[in-house]
């Protein structure tokens, strides 16, 4: 069965707002078997809510839209496949009772215009939405099945879950989305593809697709099956092929952050970890604290951008800032030693660098960050060439730095 996700509303169409509704409707379509070919985004002129809706209708079995649905003029959803389908809206005395109620209990006048929010496309069966009055609708019609639903994410999601997925899940599609999620770190997209694509042959109903970030390279093969057991084994069978392809690039084979990783790593082995940031503004602590339980390792960090503070904060000796710039190995390694011996911290971690646009020169170019980090046997250190643009060298080196954590653990000094 095939699925086409249409997002309503001209503010999707602008730089002010991104449609995530998409996302999360994909999810939750594929693992009812239902498959997406298409999704759009249309703004509210009433032809080209006609046009997406016509052609996907002749696309799809199953449209799903979001948004429109609304009290003002511009939510015109409700009207335009009522008239696409050639279904007259009728307004649903009950609904309107309860949308009038929702309003007297908030304390608040409704408005007349909320009353469009009660007019119902003929044999539409309306989706209760008791987080807010804009009501969902369920329409069938020569073979298809149209759903209209609000377009706030949380209505939108709670509404999925409570009325629509039921719906669709006794439709009993044959087969099933089957995946696997893998993460890496420290390997470009087209490394990635390079060591794993000789396995793409060996399993020709498996599709993987690759996508790349400033925070890694992530590999997701999929299956669409009717025999679970099947798919599950041919999945796991490639992912340990890909695992041995990757090696120690790869950091999770169940779609783990890089932080969570590090997190259970030290938990694991009953060790702390503190940070002095300069470049990265305090990125790697807040990745590191994103994860639930994190006091249990993360002792604190600083973000000492002057020197003055990376002399207070880390105990960085001034006189090695002024001799050997304050972007180089010597300061990272200090970094390192000095916030793991101020804190008391297991591993210190530092980073200094350089994230431009300006700053740079020929023998320090924007981009170059060196990353330290230092247990009680002392610190080490490696720098990096990072490029793209501030945001983009920082995210790389922020995820550089975690990787480095990780990779302590998967070989230890001597000694450890």
């Amino acid at each position: 069965m095939r699925a086409e996700i249409i997002a309503v509303g001209s503010e999707l169409l602008t730089p002010d707002r991104v449609d995530t509704n998409s996302l999360f409707l994909t999810s939750e379509l594929n693992e009812l078997g239902i498959r997406v070919i298409h999704k759009a985004v249309v703004g509210d002129a009433p032809e080209e809510m006609r046009s997406s809706f016509r052609h996907a209708l002749d696309r799809a079995e199953v449209v799903v839209s979001s948004g429109g649905l609304g009290p003002t003029d511009d939510d015109r959803t409700r009207e335009t496949v009522a008239e696409l389908l050639g279904r007259k809206l009728k307004r649903d005395d009950a609904l309107l009772r309860h949308i009038q109620e929702r309003f007297r209990r908030s304390g608040r006048e409704m408005a007349d215009i909320n009353v469009r929010q009660a007019m119902v496309p003929e044999g539409a069966t309306i989706l209760p939405n008791p987080r807010g009055t804009a009501p969902g609708l369920w329409l069938e019609q020569g073979g298809h099945i149209v759903v209209l639903l609000p377009g706030v994410p949380s209505e939108l999601r709670a509404m999925f879950e409570e009325e629509v997925k039921p719906r669709l899940a006794r439709l009993g599609a044959s087969a099933r989305l089957f995946t696997r999620h893998l993460r890496v770190a420290g390997l470009a997209e087209s490394e990635v593809e390079q060591r794993v694509s000789p396995l793409y042959a060996l399993y020709p109903g498996v599709e993987t697709t690759i996508l790349a970030s400033p925070a890694g390279v992530e590999l997701h093969p999929r299956a669409w099956s009717s025999d679970a057991a099947k798919a599950e084994a041919t999945l796991d069978e490639m992912t340990k092929r890909m695992a041995l392809a990757l090696g120690e690039y790869l950091f999770s084979t169940r779609g783990e952050t890089l932080e969570e990783v590090v997190g259970r790593a030290l938990t694991e082995n009953r060790a702390t970890i503190a940070v002095a940031e300069s470049c990265t503004g305090g990125m790697v602590a807040e990745r590191l604290t994103k994860v639930p339980g994190s006091s249990a390792y993360f002792v604190g960090g600083v973000v000492c951008y002057s020197n003055e503070l990376k002399t207070s904060f880390a105990g960085v000796p001034a006189e090695l800032i002024e001799s050997k710039g304050a972007v180089s190995s010597e300061v990272a390694l200090a970094l390192a030693d000095g916030i793991r011996k101020a804190t008391g911290a297991t591993l210190g971690v530092g980073v200094t660098g350089i994230a431009g646009p300006g700053g740079g020169t020929p023998e320090k170019p924007v981009g170059l960050v060196h990353i330290g980090i230092a247990d009680e046997r002392g610190p080490r250190e490696k720098a990096f060439r990072f490029m793209g643009d501030r945001e983009h060298i920082r995210q790389r080196a922020t995820q550089t730095a975690l990787d480095a954590v990780r990779r302590y653990f998967l070989f230890p000094p001597p000694g450890k």
